[in-house]
Order: C-alpha cells, then structure tokens, then sequence
C-alpha cells in the first residue's frame, strides 16, 4: 500500500445539515452524463437569485480559490441519495472533506467514488473552521497515516481498512469485491454443498396463483 497525500487550500462551509438537494439541486440533474455538474455543486450558496456570485459565501472568496478541502458542519450530505452531489464536488475540484458526521448514503457515495470524507470530533473540527478562516488554510492530509496536519496541530482520524485501500489505490467496491472472487467461489461452492436445499433453479418455475 503506497503512500497518499492531499495537500491543498481548505474552505469552511460552516452549516449543519447541508443536504444533497443544497450541493447538487434538482434543476442539475438533467444531464444524462457526469459532466458539467461543477456548475450547478452548490448554487444557491455560490450565486444569488440573479447569477451573481455571493461575495460571502467561501468558495467565491480570493483566500480559498480552488480549493480542494472542504471543512463542513455535521450530518454533511444528508437527504436525498442522489449520486451527483459527490460527482459535483469532485468536479468542482474537491479531493476530500472533514466533518463531524455524514448523511450515510452519501458518505458510501463518496467512498466507492474516492471522495475523501474524514470524521474529527466537533471541537477538532471548530478548530479547523477557525484557522483556516484566518488565512492558515493549507491543509496536508496522510490518508496512510491517517492524520490531517495544519501548520498548528495535527488531527489524527480512523478508517476503515477497505475505504483506506479504496482511497490509496483509487479503485471502488466492486474492484475490491473481485479480487476475491476465488475465496467467493470457494464459499459458494461450499455453502451449496453443506446447504443444498439453498440451491435452486427456478429458472422454470411455473406460479399458481389459484
């Protein structure tokens, strides 16, 4: 397992409950590709009802230009399962967030999509908010390590050992699942024997529904 680093400009987004509908909205979804999406990733907060960009809104700030970390209030990406919001964020140019907790729907998403989203303690992650709105906002993150370093204190995480792999080597669930298919294979074959009423071919069943 090789080395992973992030080292980017980080950005606070200073809300709880920020749903999927609020990071990717509705009128977004329209395309039947994963492209473009970056323009619609958190419109309303990004533009007013005009188009204009919100001068108080992070991302649209000098200081956090192109940032690639996102330091987020609690339950992050709650609400809807739509996929988009992770593909959003990452074509926005976001490589991973720090939160004290997920919607649970999106935080998989984000996993099988190589997302980064680390979990600190709420009080790590005001911590955070408040040094990187004062302009000490380069953040390095050792994913191998498990630990987010800023210029005053490192913050050390957990992960679990598959998103861990997933992340370093930029591969999904299904990616992972199939370097086991022989221990599968195996599995099945002897589950099937010890239970055979579990094998079944119903592949010609006929349903009476008198």
């Amino acid at each position: 397992m090789s080395n992973y680093i992030i080292n980017e400009i980080a950005a606070p987004i200073a809300i709880d409950n920020l749903d999927t509908d609020q990071i990717m909205p509705k009128q977004f979804l329209r395309t039947i590709t994963k492209e473009g999406l970056d323009k619609g990733c958190l419109y309303d907060l990004r533009f007013d009802e005009n188009g204009a960009k919100r001068s108080d809104f992070s991302l649209n700030q000098d200081k956090f230009k192109n940032a690639g970390i996102i330091i987020a209030g609690k339950n992050f990406g709650c609400g809807s399962s739509r996929e988009h919001a992770v593909w959003g964020l990452q074509q926005l140019g976001v490589k991973a967030i720090i939160a004290p907790s997920y919607g649970e729907i999106f935080f998989g998403n984000s996993i099988n999509n190589r997302l980064l989203t680390i979990i600190l303690l709420s009080n790590e992650v005001d911590e955070l908010m408040d040094l990187v709105e004062n302009g000490d906002n380069n953040i390095e993150i050792d994913v191998k390590n498990l630990v987010v370093k800023t210029s005053k204190k490192d913050y050390h995480f957990k992960m679990q050992k598959r998103h861990k792999q997933m992340i370093i080597e930029n591969i999904d669930m299904i990616t992972l699942s199939l370097r086991s298919k022989e221990k599968i294979e195996i599995f099945e074959k002897n589950h099937f024997q010890n239970n055979p009423w579990s094998d079944l071919d119903l592949s010609n069943h006929k349903y009476n529904d008198n």
